[in-house]
């Protein structure tokens, strides 16, 4: 997997791998609004985790996932580190694997 400097180059890169659909997250599924798409765990791959930390200050930080579907659908899910934790299924935090993700 690539290291990106940035989560701007990352997401650059990721849309011209076909990761085009922008994904929500919610504490039970994956949302895509423009497809009127709803994932629950088992529906979806993480197929890379890129981490990014704020220049100055740690707690501004955000977790970078390109998704994957059953369905075929691509996209990207972008989340402020472990900022949604807490509210998210054991199902949910299996799959997004946050604590375990490559730091950049």
């Amino acid at each position: 997997m690539k290291a990106y400097a940035t989560s701007s180059e990352a997401m650059k890169a990721l849309k011209s791998k076909g990761y085009t659909a922008d994904f929500n997250l919610h504490p039970e599924w994956l949302e895509c609004p423009a497809l009127d798409l709803k994932l629950k765990p088992e529906e979806f791959h993480v197929d890379e985790i890129h981490r990014f930390e704020g220049m100055n200050d740690p707690d501004d930080s955000e977790v970078l996932f390109a998704i994957s579907s059953t369905t075929g659908a691509k996209g990207l899910l972008i989340d402020a580190y472990g900022a949604y934790s807490d509210s998210l299924s054991p199902e949910m935090i299996r799959k997004l694997r946050i604590d375990t993700a490559t730091k950049h």
